[in-house]
């Protein structure tokens, strides 16, 4: 029997991640990422998890996902919850993990067709 993943057509998949850089299809990016599960990669501006802010939050509200998932870089750290407080009163699941863990989760929950969004810092 043939075993192979079901990828679905259009969608985003994350290729490739190394120290400082993370690759969605075969594009590279060298910065802290917004990749839709379908759509362009947006730039984000947040260099490291300290520099959070809730109006980070309030964008990534804003383009409406069902799931957000937060790569934290190199390891697993927790934001406050004040910063990311809009998803929370908007209804929209969270998840902190670290990156390369965030990139694996992103790509199984992209290919099933869930509007997840993963946030990715890149840098500890």
């Amino acid at each position: 029997m043939k075993m192979q993943p079901d990828r679905l057509e259009g969608a985003n998949l994350i290729s490739r991640l190394e120290p400082g850089r993370v690759w969605v299809h075969q594009t590279p990016f060298s910065a802290s990422v917004l990749v839709p599960h379908r759509g362009e990669v947006q730039a984000w501006e947040p260099k490291r998890l300290d520099d959070l802010t809730p109006a980070h939050f309030e964008h990534v509200r804003d383009l409406k996902p069902e799931l957000v998932i937060l790569g934290t870089g190199g390891r697993l750290r927790f934001p406050k919850p004040g910063l990311w407080r809009a998803l929370i009163e908007a209804g929209i699941g969270f998840e902190a993990m670290d990156t390369s863990a965030a990139c694996r989760t992103f790509n199984v929950l992209a290919s099933e067709g869930r509007a997840v969004w993963a946030a990715l810092i890149l840098v500890d």
